[in-house]
């Protein structure tokens, strides 16, 4: 059967019907440990209940105003992400990619409103990938988005991860308008950023007057045991921060926080967006965060991380041929594998486990946050036997 979807996409054979928790069912009724989540995106699992709830009542009373009207749910969210972050404001979006589209210009907007208005350089490092729109491959530091798409646009450059010289020198360019990083990357391999450079990052940008730039749509919403990423580091607040995925729990939302100094540019209509905010998202928005800030969620979230760890730290060590390193943090891990980690995922899939890939040979492993350790330790069986099949099969 010919398929009109535009071939920008290489899926996967089997097709899923349902889902529920951290299990989806194919056609077939087979089941598969979901530990990808639709690439850290269904947080809460499949089809939560609180989910579902607060959908089809927001879906029985109202969808859409835009944002010519006050939207309530919008309001109330906004207020709970101030009060739980560093920011005084939200902008919902729809998107990732519209977030960190709406960071840039934020940050922009801020210097020309200082009088300074050559200051539009964004500063990014190498393996970053900050979404697919123009503005988003400019950002990103992976030549292969941006092949075939014309230059970078103006101002955008990158340095290498982890270089603190470069860094140095970048940071005193004239122009420069903000830093932009992910905490922990996930495109890039899922490599997190050390505690000592985030705040050694926001050092630098506060003697030099620039920006920083949070791009926590993977690694925020829960996904390493808080809220978002940089809360484990004191001192390393942002200024900005892009978030998007796992806030919606599968519901397609997307968020700016930023403080009020970073937003002193902005005015009545400069920005927006049609359906960002919208009721429905809104709605289920507040519903996950219910349960994210729920007692003892987080702290699930932590233990079962820590287990997660120890098991893949385990598979480490006892299959050396195959898997150099453990990276990323909390629920989101990766194996640096020797070899390209493409085939081994279909492998996995036919065992009944999904997992992704990222950058530097990395499985990458992003399961619900209401991902037990009994999940964990099913998981984690599944690699280690394909593991020993893939050595037997190198010794025979």
């Amino acid at each position: 059967m010919s398929n009109a979807v535009l071939p920008v996409y290489g899926p996967s054979p089997v097709v899923f019907e349902r889902g529920e928790g951290v299990r989806m069912y194919d056609r077939d009724g087979k089941a598969y440990l979901d530990f990808i989540a639709g690439i850290a995106v269904n947080s809460l699992g499949h089809c939560h209940p609180a989910l579902v709830n607060a959908l089809t009542t927001q879906a029985n009373t109202l969808w859409h105003t835009s944002n010519m009207f006050r939207v309530p749910g919008q309001e109330r969210l906004a207020q709970r992400y101030v009060d739980l972050t560093f920011a005084d404001y939200a902008f919902f979006t729809n998107s990732g990619a519209e977030s960190i589209e709406g960071c840039i210009k934020i940050a922009r907007r801020y210097h020309w409103s200082k009088g300074q208005p050559e200051r539009i350089g964004i500063l990014s490092f190498e393996g970053s990938f900050h979404g697919r729109t123009l503005g988003g491959i400019s950002a990103g530091a992976q030549e292969k988005y941006r092949e075939g798409f014309g230059p970078r646009l103006q101002g955008f450059r990158s340095i290498p991860f982890g270089d603190h010289d470069a860094l140095k020198l970048a940071i005193k360019e004239p122009d420069l308008a903000a830093v932009l990083i992910e905490p922990v990357q996930g495109e890039g391999g899922v490599r997190a950023v050390p505690d000592q450079c985030l705040r050694g990052l926001r050092e630098l940008c506060d003697e030099h007057g620039v920006l920083l730039i949070y791009d926590e749509i993977q690694c925020g919403a829960g996904r390493t045991g808080k809220l978002f990423h940089h809360q484990w580091v004191p001192g390393a607040e942002p200024d900005l921060l892009a978030a998007a995925k796992g806030i919606g729990g599968g519901f397609p939302m997307g968020m700016i926080l930023v403080t009020e100094e970073a937003a002193s540019g902005m005015a009545k209509g400069v920005h927006g967006t049609t359906f960002g905010g919208g009721p429905l998202a809104m709605a289920v928005g507040n519903a996950v965060l219910d349960v994210m800030t729920g007692e003892g969620f987080l702290e699930q979230v932590r233990r079962v991380a820590s287990f997660m760890q120890q098991g893949m730290e385990s598979l480490k060590g006892r299959y050396p041929e195959l898997v150099l390193d453990v990276t990323g943090s909390g629920l989101l891990r990766g194996l640096r594998m020797r070899d390209d980690p493409l085939p081994l995922r279909g492998q996995l899939s036919d065992r009944g486990l999904l997992v992704g890939t990222a950058g530097n040979n990395t499985m990458r492993l992003a399961p619900p946050l209401v991902v037990t350790e009994d999940d964990v330790r099913e998981a984690l069986d599944i690699i280690d036997q394909q593991f020993a099949s893939m050595m037997t099969a190198a010794g025979s």
